[in-house]
């Protein structure tokens, strides 16, 4: 049978209600099965005014898509208490965290400082012509270009942030005429990517204005060629260190290992992580659990601080991990620096009600101490998945907490989950043991 390609297309989408979307939706792929139009109106919030907020953070809303809510207590940042909000799908992660946390709570806590604030944007362009006369007149003309920004930046500046610097970049020697106009910018407590866009693309303008007026270049010269204008995710110089360290005799006994054992194993686990790229994939994967669970509760862009923290973990030639450690005079040491663009206005964070909720449980920080708590919330990720890698193995802790979703999987009664429950807290769970308990209590159903 032929298929017709464009029988599934559709114009005008947007401009339906979100009842007539769906109801496209389930004819055209659900074969009219209106069970699938009910699973996405059950997911509508019941207070309208909620959902139509909901309905206008994106186009094309159909539906809500949920992730927990959670809290991780007992979080010691800098001598200051926190609970740490979470959103995440993942069983173990909270239950990691707030391990973590209560560990490290009568040993010192956690220590976090931010190490810089710059973040980068660039217009990139095409020049034909002289490097000297480029580097020159860009020289020439950066307070003019600054001062055209002027209505975009005057309200950062008087927050205190701004364009700190700007730089021609010459990149001829890996594309041919390609230059780079670089900015750094401060953002203070916004993220700041359409402010940092804004800025460039005015740069962008009067870049080619400035270049046709210029006396010094040839017509060719003049005729410089915008390629695009846009921020980078990658954020190098805007960096945030989390950090641990006590006494090797202060910390807890390990079953069938002593506390030197411990450490010493825990070294070597991050050193391979350090020098071995199949490792420090899985190993960093491991810190942000911690960290864009954060990211997401504080309605910030998770996708972004992805992007750049996995390059920062690259910038040395090879992947490698994000953290360290290490003994130094009967201590253990521990430690993470990652780059973290996030901010605590503007955008969604502004509006959503549970991002409100979450920057309230915080204390409602400024962007830097965010910065803190979020890569604290990645280390204590990553110490809890290291303890656990190199004592009892990481299946034992994740399955038991995995659990309940493999008794919702297989559709337990409430009576079964209790038995089953108690059962496997000396027993080894998986997908078979837990069906084949519970084909043995089906009379409990």
């Amino acid at each position: 049978m032929k298929i017709n390609l464009m029988e599934k297309n559709i114009s005008g989408f947007s401009k339906l209600s979100k009842i007539e979307k769906i109801n496209w939706l389930i004819k055209t792929y659900f074969n009219n099965d209106f069970s699938f139009k009910n699973t996405l109106i059950n997911y509508w919030n019941s207070n309208n005014k909620l959902q139509d907020l909901h309905d206008e953070f994106v186009e094309n809303t159909v539906s809500n898509f949920y992730l927990p809510l959670g809290v991780a207590p007992n979080f010691i940042i800098n001598g200051k208490p926190y609970a740490l909000p979470m959103a995440i799908e993942e069983s173990s992660v909270i239950a990691a965290a707030s391990k973590t946390a209560k560990y490290w709570s009568s040993r010192g806590g956690f220590k976090a400082e931010v190490l810089g604030m710059e973040k980068i944007g660039h217009v990139h362009f095409l020049y034909k012509g002289d490097y000297e006369k480029i580097s020159r007149f860009i020289k020439s003309i950066k307070s003019k270009l600054k001062k055209s920004t002027f209505n975009i930046t005057k309200k950062m500046e008087s927050r205190g942030g701004g364009i700190t610097s700007i730089s021609l970049i010459n990149k001829t020697n890996k594309l041919k005429n390609y230059f780079q106009l670089e900015l750094i910018f401060n953002t203070v407590d916004s993220m700041g990517a359409n402010f940092i866009n804004s800025c460039l693309e005015e740069f962008a303008k009067n870049l080619i204005i400035e270049a046709s007026a210029y006396k010094y270049f040839s017509i060719e010269e003049k005729n410089i060629e915008i390629v695009m204008s846009i921020l980078s995710n990658y954020v190098p110089g805007c960096l945030v260190k989390a950090s641990v360290s006590c006494l090797i005799n202060d910390l807890e006994e390990e079953s069938e290992m002593s506390k030197n054992d411990f450490c010493e194993k825990f070294v070597r686990a991050v050193n391979i992580a350090e020098i071995e790229p199949y490792r420090a994939v899985t190993h960093n994967k491991g810190i942000m659990n911690g960290v864009d669970a954060l990211v997401l509760a504080t309605g910030n862009d998770f996708r972004a601080v992805e992007a750049g923290v996995h390059a920062y973990a690259s910038r040395n030639g090879t992947y490698s991990s994000l953290s360290k450690a290490w003994i130094e005079n009967k201590k253990f040491n521990f430690e993470l620096t990652i780059p973290l663009s996030i901010g605590t206005v503007g955008g969604i964070i502004s509006i959503h009600p549970l991002v409100k909720w979450s920057l309230n449980l915080l204390d409602n920080p400024n962007s830097s101490k965010l910065m803190e708590l979020i890569a604290v919330a990645g280390l204590a990720q990553n110490f809890g998945a290291i303890r656990s890698l190199i004592t009892s193995g990481i299946q034992k802790g994740h399955m038991k907490m995995h659990l309940t979703n493999i008794l919702n999987q297989l559709d337990a009664s409430s009576i079964q989950k209790n038995k089953a429950i108690e059962y496997f807290k000396k027993n080894k769970v998986s997908l078979q043991a837990v069906s084949t308990f519970l084909n043995l209590h089906d009379d409990l159903l």
